[in-house]
């Protein structure tokens, strides 16, 4: 069928069945990164590579996991979703990099988006621009909860998704190309206090509401365009143990509170550093 393909009962792209997921999904962009998130897992069960897409599943403090990489943008992220959506993956957090707006935001720290700016374009097919693009509650709370139970250094804030990585987020392109209407765009977001550019994660928290699913978005800082620093794996694997500690920590709330719809639970923060 044309409509929904599969291949041997398997969905098209990520090449996954039924039975072959766990409730609990981590999405990286970089396929490498799928690696180093199951490299903190009790087990590693299924391994699966199509394309842009590997799968690991296996399981984390005795908690069913899975990891599946995304490639980089909307587009690619969409159909990830899509088919983990469909084959009853309830629970998505993002595991990604992004280039910081602001100093005191600092290579190495990690971003937890609390909304997202849509100027990703793969959203607009699910919903209207005004449709906002949040994290659900039980997902933000736990990452928050994560990061202070490991001790990371992470922000909370609203993160710009956009299509592209050069000329959407103010690079120059070939030349020194640069529309116009991009040149100040750092600025501008900066002004209404956007903390960081990425590529998925509001395509990701549209989805997830859309669908009625919970999704959260973690971030690695490995660039600042205030700064101009940039280094490649800075603060990945804090973001990496982050991801997977959150999971465990929304489990064990789904355990304690199995029929409520909306399973969120305030964070009992200790005082920020």
């Amino acid at each position: 069928m044309a409509t929904r393909p599969m291949v041997n009962g398997k969905v098209y792209h990520l090449a996954l069945g039924p039975g072959e997921v766990a409730p609990y999904a981590l999405l990286p962009g970089d396929p490498d990164r799928v690696e180093l998130i199951a490299s903190m897992w009790d087990e590693v069960r299924v391994k699966v590579e199509r394309r842009e897409y590997r799968t690991y599943v296996g399981s984390y403090k005795g908690v069913p996991v899975m990891a599946t990489s995304t490639g980089v943008g909307g587009p690619s992220a969409s159909i990830a979703i899509e088919e983990l959506a469909a084959l009853g993956v309830g629970t998505m957090i993002r595991v990604g990099t992004t280039g910081s707006l602001l100093s005191s935001v600092k290579v190495g720290d990690l971003v937890i988006s609390s909304g997202a700016l849509r100027l990703d374009g793969a959203s607009n097919d699910y919903a209207p621009l005004g449709y906002p693009a949040v994290p659900h509650p039980d997902a933000l709370n736990a990452l928050i909860t994560a990061a202070e139970g490991l001790g990371v250094r992470y922000h909370v804030g609203l993160t710009a998704t956009t299509s592209t990585f050069y000329t959407g987020q103010g690079r120059p392109g070939l030349r020194g190309y640069l529309p116009s209407w991009l040149r100040d765009v750092v600025g501008v977001l900066r002004s209404m206090r956007i903390i960081n550019f990425d590529m998925e994660t509001a395509t990701l928290l549209t989805i997830a509401n859309v669908y009625g699913l919970r999704a959260g978005s973690v971030m690695a800082v490995i660039a600042n365009r205030e700064t101009d620093e940039f280094r490649a794996e800075a603060g990945v694997e804090d973001a990496c143990r982050v991801a997977n500690e959150a999971v465990r920590v929304i489990r064990e709330w789904d355990e304690d509170y199995p029929d409520r719809e909306v399973k969120s639970i305030p964070a009992l923060l200790k005082k920020r550093r």
